[in-house]
């Protein structure tokens, strides 16, 4: 951070922990003026669409629907039709099925397996039963076992017979990651069951190719990692161009995606560390948004035997989030946030020999050399009608005065941003060296006892407070 330009974390989430990780960098700033900012990760959609989104999606909105800005995804994806969609998902589904079947088969085989469980494994799950996924590294954050939390009510969703669900599961723990390796021991001694080896199944040697299976076929992507471990995650986005839905832990890039139209959530938005009752708590919502929500209208069909509100999920879900969620968008974010300006700010200082660089050197040395004996001198506060009028003392040492910022801050209210306006600098104090006075006026909204002035270095080519992390505050 102390020789960048600029620094992103990968989700919106993960900027805001970022900044509260890096303030002892910025001790004397607000969590929110730490110079965090994030460009959310996505996916290379071309990648993990499958052959028949791939003409889904051409068919609705042209051959190079990834290659411009995406300005027609939205608007042409709502136009298809329920049975299209349908259609399409149904294909996906035993799509997955076939290659479970076949891999599970060569799995087996490989252990040793006798024939008849051969036999066994070639039939499993059904090709139009409900098929949950979850598939990630194995590490103890992602609480990969929490769909575990109660075996025997999981066991009852898998078995319904009126409303059959199935489980694919796909993973690795490090070698040196023990915890991670007895939670892949605990699936597979789940999936040993009698009631449950044909709705569950476990394949190992997780990779690519095996995942662009699993995102063209599977209903629901499952995660539960414990907020805010996940900075951002990727697997669920995959899942969005051939119109898998989310079901997921409001973290990383979820927060953010999470809306009732395109998924499911569960968690409250909040920090709750590695409380075991916590725990225990979402893996509740879990069972009870499978049970009286997710399954429910996966089977709840209208006389054409087509589940209407379950597929305007999906059209929602892959007409909103794909593009956003999308390496087009990203390339462009950074491009245009972080690149460009990177470049034109390189250029502009390099310039005529490197003029403006030497110049900011020496700002930022004058800066260190004279903030120590910068001080404020009285502040005071009058009401005008609705407002409130600031005026402050301010001695800058031997500063010049326009290498500083004299400011009216206010914390953040109700989730917004913090409040500041630049204070207007006015005749110098008389019979002081370097005293000016300082004014402002705000909105009598709030408290006038909720403003602070404060003193900020100031260059207009300044990345304040990356390339200078000083600051004042009135006392």
């Amino acid at each position: 951070m102390r020789g960048s330009g600029s620094v992103n974390a990968v989700s919106r989430l993960h900027g805001a922990v970022s900044r509260r990780l890096f303030q002892p960098l910025y001790p004397r700033r607000p969590p929110q003026e730490v110079p965090v900012a994030y460009v959310t990760n996505g996916v290379h959609v071309a990648t993990w669409e499958c052959p028949r989104a791939a003409q889904l999606w051409s068919g609705a909105c042209g051959e190079d629907r990834w290659l411009g800005e995406l300005e027609c995804v939205e608007k042409e994806m709502r136009k298809l039709s329920d049975s299209q969609l349908w259609e399409f998902r149904a294909q996906g589904r035993r799509s997955l099925v076939e290659f479970t079947r076949k891999r599970l088969v060569r799995q087996r085989a490989g252990e040793g397996a006798a024939p008849d469980e051969l036999a066994e494994a070639g039939h499993v799950f059904d090709p139009d039963a409900l098929t949950l996924g979850f598939a990630r590294r194995f590490a103890t954050y992602k609480r990969p076992t929490l769909l575990l939390h109660d075996p025997e009510r999981l066991a009852r969703l898998l078995t319904s017979r009126d409303r059959p669900v199935q489980l694919v599961l796909a993973g690795k723990a490090h070698p040196q990651d023990f915890g991670g390796q007895a939670m892949v021991k605990q699936w597979n001694d789940f999936i040993r069951r009698p009631d449950v080896r044909s709705r569950v199944v476990y394949l190992s040697d997780y990779d690519m190719l095996m995942t662009q299976h699993l995102a063209e076929g599977v209903d629901v992507w499952i995660n539960t990692p414990r907020r805010p471990w996940e900075a951002s995650g990727t697997s669920g986005m995959k899942l969005l161009v051939n119109g898998g839905l989310n079901l997921s832990e409001l973290d990383g890039w979820w927060a953010e995606a999470y809306r009732p139209e395109v998924g499911w959530a569960i968690g409250d938005g909040r920090e709750h560390g590695e409380d075991p009752a916590w725990d225990a708590a979402e893996a509740g919502q879990l069972y009870s948004l499978l049970e009286r929500e997710v399954i429910p209208e996966f089977y709840t069909r209208d006389a054409q035997g087509i589940p209407r509100a379950w597929l305007a999920r999906i059209r929602e879900s892959m007409a909103e989030l794909t593009p956003r969620f999308s390496a087009n968008r990203v390339v462009r974010e950074y491009t245009t946030e972080h690149y460009i300006p990177a470049a034109e700010a390189y250029r502009k200082r390099a310039a005529a020999g490197g003029k403006l660089g030497a110049e900011l050197a020496a700002w930022s040395r004058t800066t260190a050399e004279h903030w120590p004996g910068l001080h404020f001198g009285t502040v005071s506060v009058e009401p005008r009608g609705g407002e409130y009028e600031f005026t402050a003392q301010v001695y800058l040492d031997s500063m010049p005065p326009d290498a500083v910022r004299v400011e009216l801050y206010a914390d953040a209210r109700d989730g917004g941003d913090p409040f500041r306006q630049t204070m207007t600098r006015g005749d110098a104090l008389v019979g002081s060296a370097g005293g000016y006075c300082f004014s402002a006026r705000v909105p009598a909204n709030r408290p006038a006892s909720d403003y602070t002035a404060r003193i900020v270095p100031f260059h207009p080519d300044a990345r304040v407070p990356l390339e200078a992390s000083e600051i004042l505050w009135q006392r």
